[in-house]
């Protein structure tokens, strides 16, 4: 499956109210080789192991596999996982035809919240809801792997 998603920073909390499902997600990377990256997720009540491919230059279009597994499946995967756990939790709004999945992170990466959207094309027009900020698509300090490695409590000491 091909996925096509653009991200964006998000510019105040307004999006809480506008949420239908707010979940609790822990996942952590068992290879984060950005030519496959191989991703361990619990999200709420169920559990899936991903594969995703290298994305094209402009960071909007990759293969991606998903498989569902058991929550103690997970758990045990987890532990096997490069260092660096991925806690957040994840609103969705629906916004015009869209759903836009905001994630506010947790722990090392708390003060960071992303949006992103899944689109049926790399030109599809969306509406931009008043919390959008800038586009970070295809910046990859921003993917969920390098927070992993590299978390946002540190960026504010780099130049």
């Amino acid at each position: 499956m091909i996925e096509i998603e653009r991200k964006f920073l998000v510019t105040s909390e307004a999006y809480k109210a506008e949420a239908f499902t707010k979940t609790l997600i822990k996942q952590g990377f068992l290879n984060t080789d950005p030519y496959r990256t191989v991703r361990v997720r619990i999200r709420g009540e169920k559990a899936f192991i991903t594969v995703k491919g290298m994305s094209n230059t402009l960071g909007t279009t990759r293969f991606e596999w998903e498989k569902e597994i058991s929550v103690e499946d997970a758990e045990a995967l987890l532990s096997l996982c490069e260092e660096g756990v991925v806690e957040k939790i994840r609103y969705e709004i629906k916004v015009g035809y869209h759903t836009f999945e905001v994630d506010e992170f947790l722990g090392d990466n708390r003060g960071l919240t992303i949006a992103e959207i899944e689109l049926a094309s790399e030109n599809e027009v969306f509406t931009s809801p008043d919390w959008l900020g800038l586009e970070v698509t295809g910046e990859a300090k921003y993917y969920n792997s390098q927070l992993s490695k590299h978390a946002y409590k540190f960026w504010n000491n780099e130049i």
